[in-house]
């Protein structure tokens, strides 16, 4: 598929928000505040050089969705808010979820060495556990984290990676440090875990995520990517690599580049905002392992400073400390996408939210600054709206930053 290289200047915009109840009794004017929050979300995501934007906010009583911008700007279809789209990182929740349930059928020891599972694969994995690579406590050096990784997927980006030759760029990098001696969010750890689920079961993780997690929940539009997203007409959300560096936002759509031949098990999913609340509400209410695993994966190491996150990382399952409120779940960042999927602790109210573009820029630029303060401003808002607290002005502050 040829790219599509775009000036976001002048792209059509809908934007809508519908609610849809859950619980008796219309909703009240505290119901039209977050609608009208969630409108002034979308508006500012849109201004920084997003294509498009939709979240889907569920309070526990009733479900809000809001939709903005387009979801492919070759066609100007608008957003709906139930398109399909790339879930990034949020893929390391079902990897982790796969491994747990691995673990409830004794098949998987998560204090044991990686060595055993993958004998000669990993430096040091002999002192390196399961446990580990699911927490990001393993120290082995990120494969993104290559300054050369992302110029050579634009230069061809069309490549299908192996999982040897992530491993082999993440291995050409020493240790960040001793395993266990510290944290650091690295993909490699979930390319391994991938490598090991399927030697553990003998089948591929689409068959691993259709099977054990889309099947049992009905999650009819969620899929593991091998490699490319598929149907990418109507009802799918095109994500576009945005450079900032002429001072105009211009995109290129990614949306036919193959997601699995480089995110993989750490983050190849396809999926769409209910699909996504459903699944992280099964998880935190342990629908798909038992509650022994629940607690391990809400086991956590805290979050340094600096990652940008303020919270902890269990096994595959992020705490977020955000200004309203302790959520749990996960982000995710592509090539074209930026999203977020977080709920309250008992997996009673959830909040997902996709903006379909991601700053390409290799150097700092104003433009992607910017882009990341609205963005994440736009996530803690949502947590906000979510948890029925008021935005406090600090988030309003960057979002209109």
């Amino acid at each position: 598929m040829t790219t599509t290289t775009k000036t976001l200047r002048g792209t059509a915009v809908a934007l809508t928000v519908a609610t849809a109840l859950v619980a008796s009794g219309a909703p009240g004017a505290a119901a039209t505040t977050r609608n009208d929050v969630m409108r002034d979300v979308a508006r500012h995501v849109l201004t920084v050089g997003a294509p498009g934007y939709a979240a889907r906010i569920d309070d526990g009583h009733r479900v809000a969705v809001t939709a903005a911008g387009v979801a492919d700007t070759a066609t100007g279809r608008p957003m709906t808010g139930r398109d399909r789209f790339e879930i990034g990182s949020n893929t390391k929740m079902f990897t982790a979820v796969l491994a747990l349930q691995l673990v409830d059928q004794r098949r998987l020891v998560l204090d044991a060495p990686v060595e055993r599972y993958l004998p000669g694969v990993v430096p040091n994995g002999a002192a390196i556990t399961v446990r580990m690579l699911l927490n990001h406590t393993s120290g082995l050096f990120s494969y993104t984290g290559d300054p050369d990784f992302f110029p050579a997927m634009e230069a061809d980006p069309q490549h299908v990676h192996t999982d040897r030759e992530l491993l082999d760029v993440a291995f050409e990098h020493p240790p960040t440090f001793a395993p266990g001696a510290g944290w650091s969010y690295s993909n490699t750890n979930y390319t391994l875990l991938g490598m090991i689920l399927r030697k553990q079961t003998g089948k591929s993780l689409p068959d691993l995520v259709q099977q054990r997690i889309a099947g049992p929940l009905g999650l009819k539009h969620t899929y593991y990517a091998d490699p490319r997203a598929t149907d990418t007409g109507p009802g799918y959300a095109h994500g576009y690599a945005v450079t900032f560096a002429g001072g105009t936002p211009v995109a290129t759509d990614v949306s036919g580049w193959p997601l699995g031949g480089w995110a993989g098990a750490a983050g190849a999913i396809i999926s769409t905002p209910a699909d996504l609340s459903r699944f992280l509400s099964a998880v935190l209410r342990g629908e798909l392992f038992s509650r022994t695993q629940l607690a391990q994966m809400k086991t956590t190491v805290d979050i340094p400073e600096g990652f940008g996150v303020t919270g902890a990382y269990g096994l595959g399952l992020m705490r977020r400390d955000t200004p309203c409120g302790t959520v749990w779940g996960h982000g995710g960042d592509t090539m074209g996408h930026h999203s977020s999927a977080v709920a309250t602790a008992d997996g009673r109210r959830t909040a997902v939210a996709d903006t379909t573009a991601e700053p390409s820029d290799t150097t700092p630029s104003d433009g992607a600054n910017r882009f990341a303060r609205v963005a994440y401003a736009a996530d803690d808002i949502a947590s906000c709206v979510m948890l029925g607290k008021p935005v406090p002005a600090a988030l309003t502050d960057a979002l209109h930053s």
